[in-house]
């Protein structure tokens, strides 16, 4: 049986979270362990957000954390819809756990996420794996503990995918991996449309929360140790508050730590948010600025609303005030219609740019996007062939581009232990990778490093005592 009924509504939260307690002490006091459960996410940060979130709320109804599958009682996989390589990963983990849940039927399944907000994939899923018992979209996060009290009074199915009013400033709580590092939402959905992207159909339309709900959160983190707070959006430049102004305001917090952001799109980088950037002490001297394609024909087929040369602008802009302001960059290869000419303008225009990064991917159609209408008759082997030609120039441009790092001492976040034996990795505010030798024990907290060699995709350098 299939349950598709109303979960939301602060009652049957508060009676589902009542109702989980008991079940979690029960289980510790048969068992002499509470129940574990596994949050595994796919795709980007604000995924990844997401999934802390509900480990923070499966933590207060009185479970605890596992990356071990097999050992839990829980599981949930906080699923990716941008790219069809992503859905394929989803659907190959959920085709190997089959036999698992057949040994282990208490076990429950679930999916969340984009891939389970839109209809098509929620249905595909629900009709082609018997072994998923909970399947529910972007919109029911807040609804976790109605959803799972009614699955262990009544072990049916349950599909919750309807899109509804959602409150940004819901409070949460959220369980965290890194103890330094802090992935923070200021805003959720996107009003762009671009027509190759399923984003606005899966998480929404743009949905602000508070400067002081978000500064309050900032406070928090810093009180408890992190160094980096990023903050998410799917265009954080929307920010309907004013994002300079927020980021002026979190700047002024007390505090020795730093701020990222991502993503934001060229047609709302304004020169006030580069000014804010530039001066600021507290926020990172990056901009990860989607581009996309070179071509201005292919820009206005992606529904971009801006050319080739608005986007210079703004690096351009951006350069006049700190000569080496660090950019990266997303860009699709072999949009629909796209021609070897035009994939030849973005490749001269990533070569003019000299992004410290680019993330470049083959195009990927997602049903329900405009694109995905589109004809595209150049072959998934020939877009690859573009793709490497494109990532092979510009390694060249990126290796001479990184040099101008070398001699400089970078202020690093180390983020872990390197490939090589007792060395270390971070991150400057460039966001460069920093590879250099040192302890252990300074993973998490800000060192300086002199830079000695570079190379296409990190430097090398030496700690600073």
């Amino acid at each position: 049986m299939v349950v598709q009924r109303d979960f939301s509504g602060e009652d049957k939260q508060r009676d589902g979270l009542e109702y989980l307690k008991k079940y979690t002490a029960a289980h510790a006091e048969r068992f002499g362990v509470p129940p574990l459960c596994m949050v595994h996410s796919f795709g980007c940060q604000q995924n990844v957000s997401d999934g802390e979130r509900l480990l923070g709320a499966l933590a207060e109804a009185g479970f605890e954390p596992t990356d071990d599958y097999k050992i839990a009682q829980l599981l949930i996989f906080n699923t990716c819809a941008v790219r069809e390589n992503a859905e394929d990963k989803v659907r190959g983990v959920v085709g190997d756990l089959k036999k698992f849940k057949e040994q282990h039927p208490d076990v429950i399944l679930g999916i969340c996420g984009c891939m389970a907000q839109e209809k098509k994939s929620a249905e595909r899923l629900l009709s082609t794996y018997g072994q998923i018992d909970l399947i529910f979209g972007t919109f029911a996060n807040g609804e976790l503990y109605a959803m799972l009290a009614e699955l262990l009074k009544n072990r049916g199915r349950i599909l919750n995918i309807e899109e509804k009013p959602t409150d940004p400033d819901a409070p949460f709580t959220q369980l965290r991996k890194s103890s330094y590092s802090a992935f923070l939402p200021i805003m959720y959905g996107c009003n762009n449309f671009c027509t190759y992207c399923i984003v606005p159909y899966v998480r929404g339309r743009e949905r602000s929360r508070s400067p002081e709900s978000v500064e309050a959160e900032v406070r928090q983190l810093v009180a408890d140790g992190y160094k980096e707070i990023m903050l998410l959006g799917q265009n954080v430049n929307s920010y309907s508050y004013g994002f300079p102004e927020l980021l002026r305001r979190l700047n002024g917090i007390e505090g020795d730590f730093r701020i990222r952001f991502m993503s934001s799109h060229p047609k709302d980088a304004s020169r006030e948010l580069i000014d804010t950037i530039i001066g600021c002490e507290k926020v990172c001297k990056h901009l990860h600025l989607a581009l996309q394609s070179g071509s201005d024909r292919i820009l206005k087929a992606m529904n971009r609303r801006y050319t080739h040369e608005d986007f210079w602008k703004i690096v351009e802009y951006a350069r006049s005030k700190r000569p080496d302001f660090s950019f990266s960059t997303d860009i699709i290869v072999g949009f629909p219609g796209e021609t070897y000419e035009e994939f030849c303008e973005t490749k001269e225009f990533v070569k003019k740019v000299k992004f410290d990064n680019i993330y470049s991917f083959v195009y990927s159609p997602r049903s329900g996007t405009k694109a995905a209408e589109l004809d595209d008759p150049v072959s998934e082997k020939q877009k690859g062939l573009w793709l490497r030609e494109l990532l092979l120039e510009n390694r060249e441009v990126a290796s001479e581009w990184m040099k101008r790092f070398v001699g400089r001492t970078c202020r690093v976040l180390v983020d872990g232990a390197g490939k090589e034996q007792e060395t270390l990795t971070g991150h400057n505010d460039e966001n460069i990778i920093v590879n250099f030798s040192g302890d252990e024990s300074l993973i998490g907290k800000f060192c300086d490093v002199r830079i000695t060699d570079s190379m296409n995709w990190a430097v090398k350098g030496e700690l600073v005592l």
